[in-house]
């Protein structure tokens, strides 16, 4: 990525900078890369930043959504509501009702709790809601155990054993439609053979379903495709090719099915990085410190998941490297960006670039401390 320190160093910091043509260069490669038959949702968890999502709308994809006011955000955008799907383990009676309102184009289910509220809400609505059953398939994403979603021992999905049941229900609610199966079981997998045990799953449950003479219309095998947070410049577009590839050489779609994806992550998270200012360099007896301005309130993935971002002083070129450890103002020792980072060497006042924050930065910053959100920059509005 392109940083124009001249004009950064003008600038306020904390800020997240995106780089909007990397962001179209991902999605004109995820789209060469994708069946135009496949239909492609976005993850608004991910970044729900305006301007991000302006141009994942006008690329002709559409919106995942876990929470009522993403569906509000996304029709406020301009997403089609034939092509938002709402997702969510604990979707409260006023964002189905929200849902209900816009038309959306699918509610995964996450249990028949939640399926006998969605069709009272519908009734009285005179809705009828489309839905498609958000299943655990018991598939191992080997990936952090917080972003593990398809296990029997995460809270998400019906598990198999509780299918019939379901079914059952489904029968005696006359204002839902059901239109097919969910599936997710994590996010930031790299081991693409986790995406063929899944197709392996979802083979097994749609012909459970034949069985008992049910015709699916689509197929949501969710998203989680990971990224390089090592190599941001290397690979700042993840290999779409060899993902949809598993889909289409495992899955056994049938005929008519539609196969929809909801992919975040993979989308935004390379066009981000969170640009912040050194406050100290601070000498300690085993290692120095060099604090900066952002802290865990602007990212705080490092703190939560123990995740490993590319840190790089952009006011220097060329020095020999030293070792630091790179931590925020915040009052808690967990506001640490990464131990013992080799980095040539630093003092006050350096730009400090924080990779790949595209996704799950900005949109999960806070304002703890009694902190202030810090701003976004955009490519087009710095000259070159």
């Amino acid at each position: 990525m392109k940083f124009s320190l001249d004009k950064f160093t003008n600038l306020a910091t904390p800020f997240y900078y995106y780089d909007l043509s990397l962001l179209e260069a991902n999605i004109t490669e995820l789209k060469k890369a994708a069946n135009p038959e496949y239909v492609v949702h976005y993850a608004l968890k991910a970044n729900a930043n305006n301007r991000i999502l302006e141009v994942i709308k006008n690329n002709g994809i559409g919106s995942d959504c876990v929470s009522g006011n993403e569906v509000k955000k996304a029709v406020e955008v301009g997403f089609k509501s034939s092509e938002i799907a709402f997702a969510g383990v604990g979707k409260s009676d006023e964002e189905i009702l929200v849902a209900l309102q816009n038309d959306i184009f699918c509610f995964n289910s996450e249990s028949g709790e939640e399926i006998k509220v969605i069709n009272e809400l519908a009734a009285k609505s005179g809705k009828i809601a489309q839905i498609a059953l958000r299943i655990n398939p018991n598939v191992h994403a080997n990936t952090h155990k917080y972003i593990t979603t398809g296990l029997e021992e995460n809270k998400f999905g019906i598990n198999l054993w509780e299918l019939d049941s379901v079914m059952e229900l489904l029968k005696a609610c006359k204002n839902i439609k059901l239109l097919g199966i969910h599936f997710h079981i994590g996010s930031q997998i790299n081991d693409l053979s986790n995406f063929k045990n899944l197709c392996t799953k979802v083979n097994e449950i749609q012909h459970w379903f034949e069985e008992r003479n049910y015709k699916l219309e689509h197929i949501n095998v969710g998203g989680g495709l990971g990224v390089d947070y090592h190599h941001p410049d290397e690979n700042p577009v993840p290999d779409y090719k060899s993902y949809f590839e598993v889909f289409e050489k495992f899955l056994e779609l049938r005929k008519n099915q539609k196969l929809h994806f909801e992919l975040g992550r993979a989308i935004v998270a390379q066009c981000g990085s969170l640009i912040s200012k050194v406050l100290y360099v601070k000498k300690g007896v085993n290692t120095s410190f060099v604090i900066l301005d952002a802290g865990m309130t602007e990212l705080i993935r490092p703190a939560l998941y123990q995740s490993y971002h590319k840190i790089e002083n952009i006011s220097k070129v060329t020095s020999e490297n030293q070792r630091y450890d790179v931590v925020g103002p915040i009052c808690e020792s967990s506001d640490c960006f990464g131990k013992a980072v080799m980095l040539p060497e630093t003092i006050r006042g350096d730009l400090f670039a924080i990779r790949t924050t595209g996704a799950y930065g900005e949109v999960m910053a806070s304002n703890y401390n009694l902190r202030e959100k810090a701003k976004a920059i955009y490519s087009d509005e710095l000259e070159f």
